[in-house]
């Protein structure tokens, strides 16, 4: 694997009483995967804590060896602070913490969060005005506590250099793996994902859970039935006249009573149910755009760019760069029946 000549890179990986294990040893395992497959050695990796130490975590397992805040080296390349349960989050919020980073934080190119993490970080006041992200179970939390933060509730991770959080647990190894592309390129980055036997290298712009899915389950039954049609055949006639027909209402009460149930217009999670399933046919299929657009409901390539680029911020082909079945042969690939 090719290697950029830059000195080692001092990373620093925060804990406290209560963190999530994983929060903290999936970011400790991608930057020294980096350096077990290579020289020269790319990451010096430090796990600190407020007081150093053993670090406690809510799983019950201990980490020895923190070395206390105070005491760590001056030149720092990347801060991490990691994500833990409720309590565990809002003791490091009003503990040392926050105001160590926002004295802290320029001895860093990089800092960054992981998980309910991002809530930490915020606590110090870096995250204001800015994008962020966390664990989607704590972004009304975040938002009540931080309303100045822009939050982005649904990405993997969100990138506002220097600061990079990213969302639950494991969305901190898809961070952690974007900064080693950045660091040392896509093919280090790869090879770490692959050795690391995961199944996608997921980019910031993917989303932390189907949408469609989450508004499917809030929404009263009188709706109900009409959003599982539309999930379940996103390229059908869903025009504001024919959902108000099928739903028995006028198009007025229809468009005020969904917004009310699901926090949406009806085109808007029409547009969403299309995306979800175009995001499917990508990642599973080696159909051509065309045929993709068509099957999700877009009509046309047109369509479906628009809506990706609106969405997420990406092309349907970087979105089938990202996450489609590259390692298939194209012979051996067969898009699903129909």
């Amino acid at each position: 694997m090719p290697y950029t000549n830059a000195p080692s890179r001092r990373i620093v990986l925060i804990g406290y009483p209560g963190v999530q294990s994983l929060d903290l040893v999936g970011p400790l395992e991608v930057f020294s995967m980096v350096n077990r497959s290579g020289a020269p050695v790319a990451y010096e990796l430090i796990l600190a804590s407020e007081d150093g130490g053993e670090i406690i975590c809510n799983s019950g397992l201990r980490l020895a060896g923190a070395v206390a805040l105070a005491d760590l080296p001056g030149e720092i390349d990347t801060i991490l602070v990691s994500g833990g349960d409720e309590a565990a989050v809002r003791r490091a919020r009003a503990g040392a913490l926050p105001a160590w980073l926002a004295a802290s934080h320029g001895r860093a190119r990089r800092v960054g969060s992981v998980c309910s993490g991002g809530l930490v970080l915020a606590a110090s006041g870096l995250l204001d005005g800015r994008r962020a992200t966390t664990h989607w179970g704590f972004c009304d939390e975040f938002r009540a506590f931080r309303p100045a933060v822009k939050l982005e509730p649904d990405a993997i991770f969100v990138a506002d250099p220097p600061f990079y959080t990213s969302a639950g647990v494991t969305a901190g190894i898809d961070l952690c793996l974007a900064l080693v592309e950045a660091d040392h390129g896509a093919q280090v980055a790869l090879a770490v994902a692959r050795n690391l036997v995961l199944f996608l290298r997921r980019a910031g712009g993917q989303a932390q859970y189907s949408a469609a899915l989450t508004i499917q389950a809030a929404a009263a039954s009188r709706l109900r039935k009409l959003i599982v049609e539309i999930v379940g055949e996103p390229c059908g006639d869903y025009s504001l006249p024919e959902l108000a027909t099928r739903a028995a209402m006028s198009e007025r009460t229809l468009s005020r009573v969904f917004k009310q149930e699901t926090g949406v217009s009806p085109a808007a999670f029409v547009e969403s149910a299309r995306i979800d399933r175009a995001k499917a046919l990508l990642e599973t299929s080696d159909w051509s755009l065309a045929r993709v657009a068509e099957r999700a409901g877009f009509g046309d390539t047109s369509g479906l760019h628009r809506a990706f680029r609106k969405k997420l911020g990406v092309t349907p082909g970087d979105y089938r760069d990202r996450f489609g079945p590259a390692d298939w042969s194209r012979s051996a690939r067969r898009g699903p029946p129909g």
